[in-house]
């Protein structure tokens, strides 16, 4: 089961032009998205009220979309408006709708409880449209739960092990544990390590002769929202106390979407403040991630695989598990709650279980935005 009274990315809103119809499964519904003749982005399940054709396979005609297999047209409100050789519509003739909003280059969509949906929780990310950052677009499929992607993205103490030429670099990264903290809607994680090695992707756009001072500061929220600001600077000047001298800084956004329980769409870009006038650096930048990302995909993986094999399997708690616990143990609560709420057996927690499921001791705190970080 999924959190479903939160927004969840869709797409990225470059991948639903005009004339497009995006068939794309998320929480287990099959969604087809589009725009109508005002670009006002749009999405109805992707399902035929009639005989269950799939809708993407369809026509748009002005703002509305027409089935292409009996010729049924449906209004941007999913009520049926025409029915070749039938004057008479019955009422049932519908089919269900989301709430989508375009924010940014995203395309967010509410799966939820539609009285409940507020655009105002959809997290912010101005550095994705700021012309003082460049980015490129970035996607992933995983035939993975998500939950093993987002235990990933939770203990960043993989970096100089997984990604020891991409992302990673100097293993004594790793030794310095990260800060945690409790928020109302995910965690916060902290990390600054000190006079190290320049991680591989970095000197390969932005060399830097002696050692650097590191920061990953990010919040993970609910649903997978990643929001890092990460970067590099020389040791000693001043970094970690908010000088920020001859720094590579970005702004890692990241957004996990479940297609099923054991599949998963992933959203990513990683906007960086320096040499934004160079497309070549950006892709440089870009490629070093989809390198890394690729690494640990072929590692989840393989872990999926072998949890599959045995179901029981006990995993042993480390400290660095903290986050990842608190975060299965948010999701967990909140789909619960949404099962009572809705008069529902609660059903048993999807994906593996970590062995450190415990909340973070902190207490709560709401999450301020990175823009200011």
């Amino acid at each position: 089961m999924f959190v479903r009274n939160t927004w969840y990315v869709a797409a990225w809103a470059s991948e639903v032009g005009p004339d497009t119809l995006m068939a794309r499964t998320l929480l287990g519904v099959p969604v087809v998205l589009w725009r109508d003749s005002d670009g006002r982005p749009l999405a109805f399940e992707d399902r035929c009220c009639h005989r269950g054709a799939p809708l993407s396979v369809g026509r748009r005609e002005g703002n509305c979309l027409r089935c292409m297999y009996h010729g049924m047209k449906f209004d941007a409100d999913g009520i049926c408006v025409e029915i070749p050789a039938q004057d008479r519509i019955p009422a049932t003739a519908r089919v269900k709708t989301f709430r989508v909003v375009e924010q940014g280059t995203f395309l967010w969509i509410w799966m939820g409880d539609e009285a409940k949906c507020d655009p105002a929780l959809i997290p912010q990310t101005p550095w994705m449209e700021s012309p003082e950052w460049a980015h490129l677009e970035g996607y992933t499929y995983y035939d993975t739960s998500y939950l093993l992607i987002s235990d990933n993205l939770l203990d960043l103490a993989h970096l100089p092990f997984v990604h020891a030429t991409t992302l990673g670099g100097d293993e004594s990264y790793a030794d310095t544990p990260a800060k945690i903290e409790a928020l109302d809607n995910g965690v916060r994680v902290t990390r600054w390590v000190r006079a190290i090695n320049p991680p591989p992707f970095v000197q390969k756009v932005k060399a830097y002769e002696g050692k650097i001072d590191r920061w990953n500061n990010y919040d993970f929220m609910i649903p997978g929202i990643f929001l890092m600001d990460s970067g590099v600077a020389p040791t000693g000047t001043g970094a970690p106390e908010g000088n920020r001298v001859d720094a590579a800084e970005f702004r890692s956004t990241q957004a996990l979407t479940p297609e099923t329980e054991h599949s998963t769409h992933y959203f990513y870009s990683q906007p960086h403040n320096f040499a934004v006038d160079k497309p070549e650096v950006t892709k440089s930048i870009h490629q070093s991630v989809v390198d890394a990302f690729e690494e640990d995909r072929a590692m989840i993986r393989a872990q999926s695989r072998s949890l599959d094999l045995e179901p029981g399997f006990k995993m042993v708690p480390l400290a660095a598990d903290q986050a990842l616990g608190r975060f299965r143990w948010l999701v967990n609560k909140l789909v619960t709650a949404e099962q009572a709420a809705a008069g529902a057996t609660p059903a048993a927690p999807i994906g593996a279980k970590p062995a450190a499921a415990a909340p973070a001791a902190s207490a709560p705190a709401k999450s301020p935005s990175l823009a200011s970080a």
